[in-house]
């Protein structure tokens, strides 16, 4: 994988007893090391959680890394996610790495960083809340791999106009 040797592997399926319920905890396990018993900064910011709802005693940040869906009622765990949960924090604490692009976007009263791991087609996205204030925080938000070529290109065009402005 150019320039992403950094990444540690992935979670996989199969190497734990290809049991669902097996397979969660130690892909919760992961997120746990690398988000609650350390916390990683981003540009010298502690990441915050966000913590509720919580879904089977997990945090609402855990299950924004590991499923999709529009409401947090209907997310449905996805395996391409769950396998690189251990990714989200090499992305961010690399974040200066030529192989990573990033980019701030507005969204209502905060502003989402998106850092696009653009070799790995794999999107991490933060949100900076109370942007300029003194109690400024930043929660990991999401992050999932990029599947489509219309979505790509959406990316690479929003990359492109940040980076004229910046």
């Amino acid at each position: 994988m150019p320039g992403s040797d950094w990444l540690p592997p992935l979670i996989d399926f199969a190497d734990h007893g290809s049991d669902w319920a097996n397979y969660l905890d130690a892909v919760y396990a992961c997120f746990r090391a690398d988000f609650i018993d350390t916390v990683p900064e981003f540009r010298g910011r502690k990441l915050r959680l966000k913590r509720h709802p919580l879904h089977e005693g997990r945090e609402a940040t855990f299950w924004h890394l590991v499923s999709q869906g529009e409401t947090e009622e209907t997310r449905v765990p996805e395996i391409r996610r769950c396998e690189r949960v251990p990714w989200p924090k090499p992305v961010i604490i690399n974040e200066a790495q030529p192989t990573i692009k990033l980019w701030q976007e507005p969204r209502g009263s905060e502003l989402r960083v998106h850092m696009w791991l653009e070799a790995e087609d794999y999107l991490v996205v933060l949100a900076r809340r109370k942007v300029g204030q003194p109690d400024e925080y930043v929660l990991p938000w999401t992050a999932f791999i990029v599947e489509s070529g219309h979505y790509r290109r959406g990316l690479q065009k929003r990359f492109e106009k940040y980076a004229k402005n910046d």
